[in-house]
């Protein structure tokens, strides 16, 4: 059966907002975390082609601490968006991740 995107934005959206698919303690970034995934999540997640974001989720991103959602990101995270894509939309968005930056325990080439 073929999860919607909306349906995967939304499971992923509770799963993060009641700590499942993330690293407790590490930060307070839980309300970017939130907003990131509101605004984000379509442009990151897993499959699909590269775009650009939205208006929306730049400024989202512009004033979330991205190294503190990538502090908590988990593996089961990991294997529903596209790291290549989250560097993308943080680059587009104007906050890129410099290179050697761990997010998950993905490394930014």
């Amino acid at each position: 059966m073929v999860i919607g995107s909306r349906a995967l934005i939304g499971l992923i959206m509770i799963l993060v907002i009641s700590g499942t698919l993330l690293v407790p303690g590490k930060g307070t970034c839980q309300g970017d975390i939130e907003g990131l995934m509101k605004e984000c999540a379509v442009y990151v997640q897993r499959p699909g082609p590269k775009v650009n974001p939205s208006e929306a989720c730049c400024r989202v991103v512009k004033r979330s601490d991205i190294l503190c959602a990538c502090g908590r990101i988990t593996a089961s995270v990991q294997k529903m968006i596209d790291m290549d894509k989250v560097v993308h939309v943080t680059a587009f968005c104007g906050k890129p991740l410099a290179h050697g930056t761990k997010c998950g325990s993905y490394v930014v080439p």
